[in-house]
């Protein structure tokens, strides 16, 4: 058969090296050709080969050991050709290949996450196995690799990996390095039980294999098994061990659970719920696994979803207060679909077993983690005396010496003679913040769940529980009607009055829709005067009621419609609220709105969005996602209308509708509850209040090719939205409070700061930044943390960043012939 070739000079010039027998030619040549051609042979090759195919075999033995050499050196300059020139290897010259070059080619293999062709890589692999009995480990586990990920892998490859047992686990990853390790410790019975772990390939553990399993756990000791797998458990998710060759997968490979372990960690957590280890080290494990497991690699996606559902499986299995504890925790915090609904599953049979409401369940399991009182746990090591204290903004761990006297650092003799007690201590804060944080999510959710608590339960798990208490007394309730607050040790209302209401009163959350204004102010005055720091917005809570626009529109919103949204960071955002959302790739098919289900109220909410752009690579990441969004309208529907879809990159929503079936229309946005409309719009507000481009500080030139330049200008110096507005009135409040108060005013969309170099406004939507003269553009990149904020000055929530970000403008630019940064300095003297 004949081809064409596109580089007819090369091939005629390997034919001239193979005649003249110059090897070291004929080896850069085949390496041009690999590398011209993307890595690929494409139409050059079947001309190449039958030159090399046709070589004597002296020759080609010599031809064989030099391309080795090369693979060997890792010539940089050849990129993707190297694989080219392995396939070469093992296609063409294997037979030949000396023993020794064969070592030498398969540890430059074993660099790689899986290998093709496989069948000629496994028949390699063969050559060197029966010369020296044995192969590599890191080259096992190519080969098993391998084995579960390419399509096609062919006998030969499967029937070396069925033959060659050892190493048990693939090395290179942290915790499966420790169990080839310490098994030849352990004794009798270890082997036979890791080996189990292998045989985990069903979703669920059945019956003959938990038997087996109970077996094995017998022999070495349920207890001793606990304790080491325990210990295996906490390397998972470690950095490998054994770095692997870039290759081109989209996302960073070492970042991937290798599959072949994986299937045996889902085993080794089988057999620690057969185990029972139910107490807070091993089920503070499992959690931590499921959130490892589920962290997601950029092109890759989650880490390994059936590492953590086999997380939650062992979670579900262990009856006890902390498995309970980590699985509410955890229900607040994972979005990814998969493992949400195992975590579901979960705490419904749970609430089914103990004949409880499953809302009823998620507050009984949160725990008291040694709290003695709300918010405080006092515990004494030697001399010394270690408080654990909750406060607004987070979890303190704070120490007394011998003579009672405060001390920053951890005294040296607890460190010396108390290290388990210190280390359980210290595991504790990082608990009880994870669950802190878990808790104060679930209670921002309460707002449209119609929750109804009678007064002696409510103050049980929400006023004077040592943990839950610390957010509840942070809150505004109504009891019976009444609005109430805690201060001096009791409930009162706004005007200080005590509240004394029986066991059997009605207690709600309270939210600002339909309060009268002057109560909602008073509150917010309220807040302040008591310096109490609500976990999350409620008194300042924004209200969204319909515009004159959405009355005559009817049946949808356009409020926050045309914005461009980076996709990622609103599909994150969209999961933590409770929205369902699919990341909208540049290919051909069809994606749902992002929805939000509301099922006590036969609603679902819908916002429209489109891929932005059409240039693959420069719209996209390297594995297709779309970077950006386009945000289009917001409707309702029943809860069980059709889905509607649209084309990812745009094109217009409709309902997929079974033959015989009517398309359901939006409801009118007039006949959907205030509360519902409300939080609904304040859940979209977020999502362009904080993935917008327009807040991005670098974007002054508008993005790829500045063709949103002018939206990142409307959007950036443009209207306040209501999350914005609320940041206004809240900030007309502080100013004055402030150490730079006489430098500050609030005025408009702005917050005005003198400073000496020159005047700035600081945008209270976006936190962009125009200077004196001619409003000239300030790019001032804040930090990332958490922690930028207000500095001493108090605000009565938590959750607000932008907020944070523009105090901290302000007190810099306050003080700007004070300023060090030269990207900044270099902007403001520039005239």
């Amino acid at each position: 058969m004949t081809t064409t070739s596109f580089y007819p000079e090369r091939v005629e010039a390997v034919r001239r090296h193979a005649a003249d027998d110059d090897t070291a030619a004929l080896v850069a040549e085949l390496a041009e050709i690999a590398c011209l051609n993307g890595g690929h042979w494409g139409y050059d090759g079947r001309a190449v080969t039958d030159v090399l195919d046709g070589l004597p075999d002296d020759r080609r033995i010599r031809l064989a050991t030099a391309l080795v050499d090369r693979l060997e050196a890792g010539d940089p300059d050849d990129g993707t050709s190297l694989d080219t020139l392995l396939t070469i290897l093992v296609r063409h010259l294997r037979a030949v290949v000396p023993v020794a070059d064969a070592r030498r080619l398969l540890g430059y293999a074993a660099r790689q996450w899986t290998w093709w062709p496989a069948d000629e890589l496994g028949g390699l692999a063969r050559v060197v196995h029966d010369a020296d009995g044995t192969l590599p480990g890191q080259l096992v586990a190519v080969l098993r690799r391998t084995l579960l990920n390419v399509y096609r892998s062919g006998a030969v490859l499967e029937d070396l990996v069925r033959e060659v047992r050892e190493p048990l686990l693939n090395p290179g990853e942290a915790w499966a390095d420790r169990v080839l390790a310490e098994l030849p410790g352990l004794g009798a019975g270890w082997p036979e039980l890791v080996a189990h772990t292998l045989t985990a390939t069903a979703a669920r553990p059945t019956a003959k294999w938990e038997r087996q399993a109970g077996t094995l756990l017998d022999r070495v000791g349920r207890d001793a098994y606990r304790d080491v797998a325990l210990g295996w458990l906490s390397l998972v998710g470690w950095p490998r061990t054994a770095p692997l060759r870039p290759a081109a997968f989209g996302y960073d490979i070492s970042q991937a659970y290798d599959p072949y372990n994986a299937t045996a960690l889902r085993g080794v957590l089988w057999l620690l719920a057969l185990a029972g280890a139910d107490d807070a080290g091993a089920t503070r494990e499992l959690g931590r696994l499921v959130e490892t497991s589920l962290r997601k690699v950029p092109g890759l996606g989650p880490r390994n979803p059936k590492v953590a559902n086999a997380a939650v499986h062992a979670l579900s299995r262990l009856d006890g207060e902390h498995a309970l504890a980590q699985l509410a925790r955890l229900t607040a915090r994972i979005t990814y679909k998969g493992t949400l609904k195992e975590l579901n599953a979960a705490l419904d049979r749970r609430a089914t077993a103990l004949r409880l409401s499953r809302a009823e369940v998620e507050e009984l399991a949160v725990p008291a983690y040694g709290l003695t009182e709300v918010g405080r746990r006092v515990e004494t090591l030697g001399d010394a005396t270690a408080e654990l204290v909750v406060e607004a903004g987070g979890v303190a761990l704070r120490w007394r010496n011998a003579a009672g006297r405060p001390v920053r650092t951890v005294p040296a003799a607890v460190r010396r003679d108390h290290a388990d007690e210190l280390r359980e201590l210290k595991a504790a804060v990082k608990d009880v913040d994870k669950m802190l944080s878990a808790q104060a999510e679930r209670l921002d959710r309460q707002f449209l769940a119609q929750r109804c608590w009678r007064f002696a339960a409510w103050r049980a798990r929400y006023l004077d529980h040592p943990l839950v208490g610390t957010l509840g007394r942070r809150l505004i309730w109504l009891v019976d009607g009444v609005p109430c607050g805690f201060a001096g040790g009791a409930l009162r209302t706004v005007d200080g009055a005590a509240v004394a209401p029986g066991d059997d009163a009605e207690v709600r959350l309270w939210h600002p829709i339909g309060r009268a204004v002057a109560e909602v102010l008073a509150w917010r005055e309220w807040l302040e005067r008591h310096a109490v720091v609500q976990p999350f917005k409620q008194a300042h809570r924004e209200v969204y009621l319909l515009t004159a626009a959405e009355e005559r529109t009817g049946v949808y919103s356009n409020r926050f419609a045309a914005h461009v949204l980076r996709q990622h960071q609103f599909h994150a955002l969209a999961a933590v609220r409770g929205w369902r959302n699919r990341l909208r790739l540049m290919v051909d098919d069809s994606y749902p709105p992002a929805s939000r289900e509301l099922p006590e109220w036969g609603l679902r909410a819908e916002y429209w969005v489109e891929g932005a752009g059409d240039e693959y690579g420069t719209d996209t990441t390297e594995a297709g996602a779309y970077l950006r969004v386009v945000t289009d309208q917001v409707r309702f529907y029943p809860l069980a209308a059709p889905e509607n879809n649209a084309h990812a990159g745009g094109g217009g929503y409709e309902q997929w509708v079974r033959p015989g079936a009517d398309p359901v229309a939006p409801l009118p946005l007039e006949q959907i509850p205030p509360l519902v409309f409300s939080e609904v719009m304040r859940d979209v507000d977020l999502f362009v209040g904080v993935a917008s481009v327009g807040n991005d500080p670098t974007w002054q030139d508008g993005g790829p090719a500045g063709r949103y330049r002018e939206y990142w200008h409307s959007y950036g110096f443009g209207e306040l939205s209501g999350t914005a507005e609320t940041r206004r009135d809240l900030l007309a409040r502080l100013v004055p409070r402030l150490a730079i108060a006489d430098r500050c005013r609030v005025e408009g969309r702005f917050l005005v700061v003198r400073g000496d170099l020159r005047s700035y406004q600081i945008h209270l939507g976006s936190g962009n930044i125009l200077m004196s003269p001619n409003d000239e553009y300030l790019c001032i990149v804040p930090q990332q943390s958490a922690a930028v904020g207000a500095g001493d000055v108090f605000l009565p929530f938590e959750g607000d960043r932008m907020l944070g970000v523009i105090l901290s403008k302000a007190l810099l630019l306050a003080r700007d012939t004070e300023i060090t940064d030269p990207t900044i300095l270099a902007q403001l003297r520039r005239r």
